[in-house]
């Protein structure tokens, strides 16, 4: 028997790259509801109640309205809006940020996407966190750089219809940012980290990094203590690989097409700096593949089924 899949909003970029990778499969069943039904409440209700797995690819406050037209006690859901990252009852879906969240998500009903920048932030954090390599009321920063993509459909007419010519924007210049939250919460820190994002000219790609003074930190880790740890988290996880810091191969393209995430440790051991580097691709690992990996779980599939690795080296 296949797995009946309910996409709400397959319309957007999400929704898209989702309802694309799932199409071919033959172990699921995927629903959607043509353009003049998809803002019809009766409509997609019905549809949320038929779906084994719903996936809701919608702004924030039409995720928390399907939420409400679902009925049943059976049809489980994926969101991959912001509205339930932090919310009470909900499983966070980076099957790689706890030994056993990957089970977790496994026996939830309700598990929230994370957010592209946040995957990037917590992949390289919450490991030294939960090692006690950084403490938790450490104050840290996190620059990130994502492709156009990132901003949906109004952004990448901006950029591919020469709304703009810029190459580089940064924004969230008040220091706030929608994705703060779960950053904070699911790394285990007592307060957010200063968060400076920036949009590149480019469709996809992510590019995070984490500096850190490790010579102030109470413990005064080493760059091989931090590598340790890193290794050792992501040690027998095939989309999340600890690689060298080789200045060389850090580029934001680097998983651009793909579900796969790097973390690089790069820094100078005379001094104790460090640079905590992350690549991915922000629709797939960030997003898309995220989706379709947390779908696979909870449906008790191949975890990997639909997702693209990188070719091996």
């Amino acid at each position: 028997m296949t797995v009946t899949v309910f996409i709400d909003g397959a319309v957007g970029t999400t929704g898209l790259d989702i309802r694309e990778r799932l199409g071919a499969r033959d172990d699921l069943t995927v629903a959607t509801l043509a353009e003049d039904r998809r803002k019809d409440a009766a409509a997609r209700a019905e549809a949320l109640n038929d779906a084994d797995i719903a996936i809701l690819c919608l702004p924030d406050d039409a995720a928390r309205e399907a939420i409400a037209l679902i009925r049943n006690a059976r049809t489980r859901v994926i969101d991959a809006s912001t509205a339930h990252r932090v919310a009470e009852g909900w499983t966070y879906g980076f099957a790689e940020l706890e030994p056993d969240q990957a089970a977790r998500i496994a026996a939830a009903r309700f598990v929230a996407n994370p957010g592209c920048y946040p995957t990037a932030f917590l992949g390289l954090v919450r490991p030294l966190v939960r090692a006690g390599l950084i403490p938790s009321d450490w104050p840290l920063s996190f620059n990130a750089v994502s492709g156009y993509s990132g901003g949906g459909k109004g952004m990448i007419a901006e950029f591919e219809e020469g709304g703009t010519d810029t190459a580089f924007r940064p924004y969230a210049m008040g220091v706030a940012h929608k994705h703060l939250p779960e950053m904070r919460a699911h790394a285990g820190l007592e307060q957010p980290p200063i968060f400076a994002p920036a949009v590149a000219r480019l469709l996809r790609g992510m590019l995070g990094e984490v500096p850190l003074p490790l010579a102030h930190l109470p413990g005064k880790p080493t760059l091989a203590n931090v590598e340790t740890v890193l290794h050792e988290a992501y040690a027998d996880t095939p989309l999340v690989t600890v690689a060298p810091g080789d200045v060389a191969a850090i580029a934001i393209e680097e998983h651009a097409g793909t579900d796969a995430m790097t973390l690089r440790v790069c820094g100078n051991a005379e001094t104790g700096q460090l640079r905590l580097v992350a690549t991915l691709d922000n629709l797939g690992k960030g997003a898309g593949g995220a989706a379709v990996q947390n779908l696979n779980i909870m449906a008790g599939l191949d975890p990997l089924a639909g997702l693209v690795l990188p070719p091996k080296e």
